[in-house]
């Protein structure tokens, strides 16, 4: 009977049942759990470890560059981010609203990182989010355009990602073919979805990027709408160590 149990929650897949059964049917028979108590907690374990492995897949998924979230950033390295504000976007009210998210800031100051963080807490509450860079991006939809599937692949990007992040906008200068197809997803996502953009570049210069003052001013009427803009001004994150190695290197010589 107990090896007819064990294959059968082998076969139903339940392996954390499996896992648990020898424990738990020992304390039953010892008098410290009830048959109830026994199988109750059996089934939160097993739960738990099905919504572990959806998280985990809807991370995977997600195609993160890295895995860092907000306990790993230096806020104190960068006291221009209000602490509060991304705090208040972690808790992803932005996107019952389909709202928006611009970071704008230099090189290295932590853009990525934050926007990766409000990504991972998505993607942990099963909610569809998909990371790419805006090359990338490009890319794909100049692919899709010269297969006459642009529509489709547009359509992939709106629906199937309730959550869009759309990494380092700005670091090089688009054509006429790639600010026509951003501005095609934009315009399909405003008021539906919620996409992040990091840019380095100031919106006063996105006219220079898109090469259409025209264009511009459409893209950003519906970007920013509906949206938080977070300015970071500062040192490059990504020296944070090196400076800090500097300065006491400078204190130690004195």
């Amino acid at each position: 009977m107990y090896n007819q149990l064990m294959n059968n929650l082998e076969e139903m897949k339940l392996y954390k049942a499996k896992e648990l059964m020898e424990y738990y049917s020992k304390a039953v028979t010892d008098g410290e759990k009830t048959f109830i108590e026994a199988m109750s907690e059996i089934m939160i374990q097993e739960v738990k470890l099905r919504d572990e492995r959806a998280m985990n897949a809807c991370v995977k998924t997600a195609n993160f560059p890295y895995l860092k979230t907000d306990k790993d950033f230096d806020f104190d390295f960068q006291p221009s981010i209000n602490k509060a504000q991304i705090k208040d976007l972690l808790s992803l009210r932005f996107l019952e609203n389909n709202e928006n998210i611009v970071f704008i800031g230099t090189p290295g100051t932590g853009k990525t990182h934050l926007a990766t963080a409000i990504g991972i807490t998505a993607a942990q509450k099963r909610i569809s989010t998909y990371f790419i860079t805006f090359q990338e991006l490009i890319a794909q939809l100049k692919k899709a355009n010269y297969e006459n599937r642009l529509q489709e692949k547009i359509k992939v990007y709106t629906t199937k990602y309730k959550f869009l992040i759309i990494d380092e906008l700005g670091y090089l200068e688009m054509d006429d073919e790639a600010a026509n197809l951003f501005f095609q997803l934009i315009a399909k996502r405003y008021e539906s979805r919620s996409t992040i953009i990091t840019t380095n570049s100031p919106f006063s210069k996105w006219p220079e990027i898109f090469k259409n003052p025209s264009l511009t001013n459409a893209v950003l009427d519906r970007l920013l709408h509906h949206s938080s803009v977070i300015s970071i001004k500062g040192p490059s994150y990504r020296l944070k160590d090196k400076l800090i190695y500097d300065e006491s290197s400078t204190e130690s010589g004195k």
